[in-house]
């Protein structure tokens, strides 16, 4: 089978689609015939070693978190699956980019039904991140008004989708290229960072920044003069220092695996509350390319590489 691997740390050059043998499931695992995987911004980090001492893998290391596809073969113990079944789940381990993958059965769940099932490829790093921030750590409610800084990306859009969900008015920052898409996720406001600070355009502030892009200090402060005292700040990227005598709680978090919060986001897409917003379909082999045009600032939203 071919599979996307790096056998050394680098640019996107040391990406290689190599032929490998294919993969046998082992107890309480199945085989997957790959739909497709999504690229994730921190991929780039892994790739180039720049997270080699938190995220340490074994060279060489195939690609790709997300899963989306059919089982095609079960090991023992592997519970309710059986091949056929359609499947989504994120693998910790990596090994999604490529045409088959093994995947543990307990970190896998029934795929969406409303949505192609290579589509469902970028839900599970994205979504399962978003549900964490908006949900669980930041308890957006109704009536509340969130500012999600980094709506483009592919958390953002469904970071502006569940805030909107749970019933809150949502402020998002985009550039010109990701507006129009932004706002159809449910963005009630879009502000173009490009153009304006979003603390000097807001005028009400808002009850919860959600940050999703690597901040610099002066930004940071810029940023947070948009939120009313006591109010609450969720940061997946650098941690963010409130300004002095503010009353903010503010955190960083890295979003962890959880089959329950994937299974709740499947049954928001199946009931039509989320979308999948797929902004690309590009074969495996062109993988080194995203990863060299993400890191030139030329994409947005969720990239879906099929095999």
């Amino acid at each position: 089978m071919r599979a996307a691997r790096i056998h050394e740390y680098g640019d996107a050059s040391v990406i290689r689609v190599d032929e490998v043998a294919c993969p046998a499931p082992g107890p309480g695992q199945v085989l997957i015939r790959v739909a497709a995987t999504s690229f994730n911004p921190s991929e780039v980090g892994l790739r180039s070693g720049l997270l080699r001492s938190a995220l340490p893998v074994d060279l060489p290391y195939t690609l790709g978190w997300d899963v989306a596809g059919t089982v095609v073969a079960a090991g023992a113990h592997a519970g309710v699956l059986s091949p056929g079944d359609r499947v989504v789940g994120r693998l910790d381990a990596g090994g999604a980019a490529a045409e088959f993958a093994v995947a543990d059965v307990d970190c896998l769940v029934r795929a969406p039904s409303a949505v192609p099932l290579a589509h469902a490829g970028a839900l599970p790093v994205a979504g399962l991140t978003a549900w964490q921030a908006v949900v669980e750590h930041a308890r957006v409610r109704p009536g509340q008004r969130v500012l999600v800084n980094g709506a483009g990306g592919g958390v953002g859009g469904f970071a502006v989708q569940l805030a909107a969900h749970a019933g809150a008015s949502v402020v998002a920052t985009a550039s010109p290229r990701s507006a129009g898409a932004v706002r159809r996720l449910g963005a009630d406001r879009v502000v173009d960072y490009t153009v304006s600070a979003v603390g000097e355009v807001l005028g009400e502030p808002v009850d919860v920044i959600l940050n999703l892009v690597p901040l610099s200090p002066g930004a940071s402060a810029g940023l947070l003069s948009a939120l009313r005292p006591g109010g609450t700040v969720v940061s997946i990227t650098n941690p963010v220092e409130p300004p002095a005598g503010a009353r903010v709680w503010a955190m960083t978090f890295v979003a962890r695996n959880d089959v329950g919060q994937l299974r709740a986001l499947v049954d928001l897409v199946d009931g039509g509350a989320v979308r999948i917003d797929v902004a690309g379909s590009r074969p495996l082999a062109d993988i080194a390319s995203v990863h060299r045009d993400a890191e030139a600032g030329r994409t947005r939203g969720k990239i879906i590489l099929v095999p």
